[in-house]
């Protein structure tokens, strides 16, 4: 009884020195730090693995990464080193890379009926990029049951449309595919494990507006989806009466929007008379649509990306750049972070001292956080094409768009992975780590707990600008 007594003391004391001595992000990094670990060592059993299978220490470890992030690269076939177990393996981490540690963490306390303490609920609130504590356990709960049901839904939906459709022949096929297919979509990951991505679906319309509007469920924002809910079960419940969405969901699906319509337009006006010529109206629109979906984080193609011309490259780069929404399965620097950049320089051609919208003014500390995660993103970006330029024997446009990919977590590439150096593959594999964890939690992980006040301030003088 004393030695469990002891190990018990023992926890709970090293548990206080790590609430003590480091910050909520620097704990979550760990963990995600420890879920590659952990994935990279289930991926070397042999269990996983098809017979003969031979992949290096850096592939591997790459791979473990690029699942923890849910980024879709890879530098080896999926199909031909992973069994049907290993698709299994890699459905359940995209789970917890897409989802975040604390969610799945949580919903499982949750479903044990343990009481949540306090530190969890800080834990919880940095993974989930919240800003407060309150009604986080709630939005566990309810994001969680909205994500699942959404992959069996539409995992089911897949299955019998497979079948019937007759893109596999027998049912253990179309059930197998169908839900690696939900689950990859709603996650958001991109992995191909087939060896064609999603090409013999390119014609099927019904496949790819579903497999948007999946990736759209992925990438809004657990909060929005959240919100949403609530919407519908208020309208049900009081007519008649308004409900307000908060400022975070109405600036994320207005950016989202823009940058869908934006993205789809452009693509369509750059390949209309390249890759598209030979497609009738309504497949150009689709296949540009899809695009400017996918590579703002899914990973998923229709085409050999090397088929598309430079200019377009340029712009599924600056997609995948931006990202999703925070708070969702996606990377990159995300779409709020564009949208109050956008906002702060209307403002500012405006000559208005403040940023309003939608009856509601943006935080001042907001407008610096996205300036600063903005500016350090596109540097680290530069830096690593420029670094990756002089390591690489490849296009620049190769190395531009597998760039934007890692750090969007997106996956999209023009088929340079599996040739990098190991130095090239571990600069990606970086940036796959904090296009996952964020820009702004990455600034953070140096920051020390507490900040200092040094009491005093200097007295301002103007510069010349411009």
């Amino acid at each position: 009884m004393n030695r469990f007594r002891l190990l018990w003391l023992a926890q709970r004391k090293g548990r206080r020195f790590i609430s003590t001595h480091f910050s909520s992000i620097q704990i979550i990094v760990s963990y995600y730090i420890i879920m590659t670990v952990i994935s990279y060592l289930l991926f070397c059993l042999p269990f996983f693995r098809e017979p003969g299978s031979q992949v290096g220490f850096i592939d591997m470890l790459f791979m473990a990464i690029s699942t923890v992030s849910v980024t879709g690269l890879s530098t080896f076939d999926i199909n031909s080193v992973f069994n049907d177990r290993g698709v299994i393996l890699l459905e359940i981490l995209f789970q917890i890379g897409g989802l975040g540690i604390m969610m799945i963490s949580t919903a499982f306390i949750i479903l044990s009926k343990r009481r949540i303490s306090l530190k969890q609920r800080q834990l919880i609130m940095t993974d989930m990029n919240q800003p407060k504590l309150s009604g986080i356990v709630r939005l566990i709960r309810i994001t969680f049951t909205i994500i699942l049901w959404f992959q069996v839904i539409f995992g089911t939906f897949f299955s019998i449309y497979f079948y019937f459709s007759g893109y596999y022949t027998t049912w253990p096929k179309a059930i197998f595919f169908g839900f690696y297919q939900s689950i990859s979509a709603v996650t958001n990951s991109g992995f191909d494990v087939t060896g064609d991505s999603i090409i013999p679906f390119a014609t099927d319309y019904l496949f790819l507006i579903v497999i948007m509007f999946l990736i759209f469920v992925g990438g809004i924002g657990f909060p929005v989806l959240m919100e949403f809910r609530e919407w519908l079960f208020f309208k049900k419940k009081k007519r008649g009466l308004p409900f307000r969405f908060s400022l975070f969901s109405k600036i994320a699906v207005l950016a989202f929007v823009i940058l869908f319509v934006g993205g789809t337009i452009l693509i369509y006006l750059l390949e209309k008379d390249h890759l598209f010529v030979g497609m009738g109206e309504v497949q150009r629109w689709i296949t540009s649509m899809f695009y400017s979906m996918t590579t703002r984080n899914a990973g998923l193609q229709i085409n050999d990306l090397g088929d598309f011309q430079i200019t377009t490259l340029i712009v599924f780069s600056l997609l995948m750049f931006i990202g999703c929404s925070p708070s969702s399965v996606g990377g990159g620097i995300r779409t709020t972070t564009v949208a109050i950049i956008g906002l702060y320089l209307y403002s500012f051609l405006k000559s208005e001292d403040k940023i309003n919208v939608f009856g509601r003014r943006i935080d001042d500390d907001d407008v610096k956080k996205s300036i600063v995660v903005f500016m350090l993103s596109l540097i680290m970006c530069f830096f690593a094409v420029l670094f990756l330029t002089a390591t690489e024997d490849h296009p620049l446009i190769a190395i531009i768009v597998e760039v934007a990919s890692a750090f969007g977590t997106t996956g999209l590439s023009l088929g340079i992975t599996s040739d990098l150096t190991i130095v090239g593959k571990l600069m990606i594999a970086l940036l796959m780590f904090i296009g996952r964890i964020g820009m702004l939690y990455t600034l953070m992980l140096f920051v020390p707990k507490e900040t200092r006040d040094i009491g005093y301030e200097y007295p301002s003088e103007k510069i010349i600008i411009g």
